[in-house]
């Protein structure tokens, strides 16, 4: 049974400014809350900084989880309110179906696949010259690149972008009516991977958080998409996509 969490953090602490900071040090106290090994536990996570005073982690996990560690550690322990919920994400997933309207947001990184990158790294140049023939997975830079990603691969993750209604009166490159997506957040992430130090060891991502609505056209595809997440680098707060039920329209 899927359940999905949401824990406040408290980025004045010592040990939230490290999670904060580090998308390894936060796969790990995720992956802390699970009573299962990490290995044998499916996880996704986000980190929602709307308000950069009230930052939120929102992990969906296959078993259910406890964030006391968490809130004693990077939270306010001692403090009146709710620490962290956890809720059943099955009745969410009843409710997809064809043609149903959410509203939506997505972290991801998107990345395209090429054997001659524009502007090799050292290590690919390397590569480059002793013939390698695997490609290279590199990081969209651009935001309308990045916009492009997304769009060009909701229908095989089971779902549609409508044309954004309030901005019916204008029109895109191609004459179309522009889309219910925006990109709020893009940030680029460069940190270690584990204790090596080998230039292969470094992690970089273009993490790229999308907001908007959608449509469903495949509910099974788009279950699967919300219980695996989309795109790579999933152990670092990238793929988690949650949706919120819209007002049906008459």
């Amino acid at each position: 049974m899927p359940y999905l969490s949401r824990i406040r953090i408290n980025p004045l602490r010592a040990a939230s400014r490290t999670l904060l900071a580090s998308p390894r040090a936060m796969h790990a106290a995720v992956q802390g809350g699970l009573p299962g090994l990490p290995d044998q536990a499916r996880t996704l996570w986000r980190l929602d900084g709307d308000n950069p005073h009230r930052p939120h982690l929102f992990v969906l996990t296959t078993d259910k989880p406890d964030w006391t560690h968490l809130v004693e550690q990077a939270g306010w322990p001692d403090a009146d309110g709710e620490h962290y919920a956890v809720r059943d994400y099955t009745p969410l997933l009843q409710q997809l179906a064809t043609g149903r309207r959410f509203a939506f947001r997505l972290t991801a990184n998107p990345v395209q696949n090429t054997n001659r990158p524009d502007k090799p790294t050292l290590r690919q140049q390397e590569r480059l010259d002793a013939g390698q023939r695997r490609s290279f997975r590199l990081g969209h830079r651009t935001a309308t690149a990045q916009l492009n990603w997304f769009l060009t691969r909701t229908e095989r993750w089971g779902f549609d972008i409508p044309s954004a209604s309030h901005l019916d009166t204008t029109r895109t490159a191609d004459g179309e009516p522009p889309r219910d997506v925006r990109i709020t957040t893009r940030r680029r992430r460069a940190f270690g991977k584990g204790s090596l130090t080998a230039k292969e060891a470094q992690v970089v991502m273009h993490a790229v958080t999308f907001e908007g609505s959608l449509r469903v056209t495949d509910p099974a595809r788009l279950t699967e998409r919300l219980l695996a997440g989309i795109g790579p680098t999933k152990a670092y707060g990238c793929g988690l996509l949650t949706l919120a039920p819209l007002a049906e329209r008459a």
